[in-house]
């Protein structure tokens, strides 16, 4: 980064810093950020490459055995409504936001295997399609979230959310996801050789602990409402209709259409960090995706445009979602 320069990318906002008696405004995307091109090593990012498609493979094939085909219309919906919930960030203090990831909603509604093979198709949609996350990096996202944040944040739930501290797994299973989706990305920056003083390492964790603490009760929120409506969706499946399907649905389009409206302008956890540490300049992008930024330029600069952008996504993430889920009710039923 050279001193007096100004980093700018089309649809981002800016936060302004001093290093080294130098002001520098650093411009940092506002909408769900994952770890873009650029900031990790050679050696980390194409590792973790080579490491995430074979653990997707292996719990795609447990999710394909354990899957009922009656629960296809499930995925599609909850797809979706991931998708939607993450384009929407909220302020979590020190001019930072966060959003929800949804592994852990995901693992409760789906179970861990079909909740990892969601969150997967989703990574892949935002990076592709939206410029959301590096293509280069993809292995790294998907491993964070898909897979170690998913299964990590299981494991409260699966031992705790039969009893009386139910609430509590459902809580601790979000909150548990957040926290190791974050700590593998530290991990992975710190294998990158990119020096963390320890004053932002903390600051940092502070920031992705009250992420945690606020995904855990909108979790919470959400798997009981589901849960009023129809029990059934947190249980194996049952060909039927259900109100809450059509209701979740509705708020996916809601948080597609309107999220823009309510989002938090401030950076990340993830961004706020590479801002402090001097890389976010090293941001790169391999392709000009077709709706990058979340934002269809056709329609110019304005709320229409990002409303557009997040309903196609929305309408994407949820067929791929759908189709995923048909595809192996099918395979399930030979």
């Amino acid at each position: 980064m050279e001193e007096g320069h100004y980093i700018r990318y089309s649809g981002w906002n800016s936060i302004a810093g001093r290093a080294g008696g130098t002001h520098l405004t650093i411009v940092l995307p506002w909408w769900p950020v994952h770890i873009p091109d650029g900031f990790l090593s050679a050696p980390v990012w194409l590792g973790l490459d080579l490491m995430a498609p074979p653990a997707v493979v292996l719990v795609a094939r447990r999710a394909q055995r354990e899957f009922e085909g009656a629960r296809a219309p499930l995925l599609g919906v909850m797809g979706a409504f991931v998708f939607a919930a993450q384009m929407v960030n909220f302020p979590v203090g020190i001019g930072t936001s966060g959003h929800l990831l949804g592994g852990a909603l995901l693992a409760i509604t789906l179970g861990p295997a079909a909740a990892c093979v969601v969150m997967t198709a989703i990574l892949a949609i935002q990076a592709f399609v939206f410029q959301d996350g590096g293509i280069l990096a993809l292995g790294a996202n998907t491993w964070n979230m898909a897979v170690v944040g998913v299964l990590a944040g299981y494991l409260p739930y699966r031992f705790w959310g039969g009893g009386k501290w139910r609430r509590v797994a459902v809580f601790s299973a979000a909150a548990i996801s957040v926290m190791a989706a974050a700590v593998m990305a530290l991990a992975e920056l710190l294998a990158s050789g990119i020096a963390m003083p320890r004053s932002i390492v903390g600051v940092s964790v502070a920031l992705f602990v009250i992420s945690a603490v606020l995904e855990g009760a909108i979790t919470v929120a959400v798997v009981e409402g589901i849960e009023r409506l129809s029990p059934r969706l947190i249980r194996p499946a049952a060909p039927e209709r259900s109100w809450a399907l059509t209701g979740l649905g509705v708020a996916a389009v809601v948080l597609a259409s309107c999220g823009v409206l309510v989002a938090s302008t401030n950076p990340d956890g993830i961004w706020r960090l590479a801002g402090q540490l001097g890389i976010a300049a090293r941001a790169t992008s391999l392709i000009r995706a077709p709706l990058a930024d979340y934002h269809a330029g056709w329609l110019g600069a304005s709320w229409a445009a990002k409303a557009a952008a997040g309903l196609a996504g929305l309408v994407l993430a949820g067929g791929v979602c759908l189709a995923l889920g048909a595809a192996a009710g099918r395979k399930r039923g030979r």
